[in-house]
């Protein structure tokens, strides 16, 4: 279960992938929304889906998840307690083998490798924030967490 999430946009979003425009890296943001868009940060590869209608650039950077099934095969991946498991964009990548051979993949498709099923639980408490290692943020807050998970990276 999805539950800690960052927004990005275009232009006007100086943390936004998109916001010097276009380039090879960076052009699945102005594809459909539901695309896998994986990237490389710092040494951990990064899942976004991208978010707006084609020519559109947007994206949600998927930070943490509470694993709900297949955890024995994460912790070979991450040999830690539970809670640490995908409890950040780069510790999530790492337990479930994302990496950018998933780079383009449709997350609504049922077929698709990865994928991101439709709501299947309530949510007691949404909260939001700035986001994280982000110095000039934009005013409104992009950050959206479940309050209370213990999977949530912060």
């Amino acid at each position: 279960t999805i539950v800690e999430t960052e927004a990005y946009y275009g232009k006007g979003d100086p943390a936004s992938r998109a916001a010097r425009g276009m380039s090879k890296l960076n052009w699945l943001m102005w594809e459909k929304g539901g695309l896998a868009f994986i990237y490389m940060v710092h040494g951990n590869w990064l899942l976004n889906v991208t978010a707006r209608k084609k020519g559109l650039p947007g994206a949600v950077l998927i930070r943490a998840l509470e694993p709900r099934e297949g955890i024995e095969l994460m912790r070979k991946n991450r040999n830690v307690p539970t809670q640490l498991l995908t409890s950040g964009p780069g510790r999530l990548t790492s337990a479930m083998s994302i990496t950018s051979a998933l780079n383009g993949a449709d997350v609504t498709d049922n077929g698709s490798e990865i994928k991101i099923l439709g709501p299947g639980m309530k949510v007691p408490s949404v909260g939001s924030s700035h986001r994280i290692g982000v110095k000039n943020d934009l005013k409104r807050r992009l950050r959206f967490f479940v309050e209370g998970n213990p999977h949530v990276s912060r």
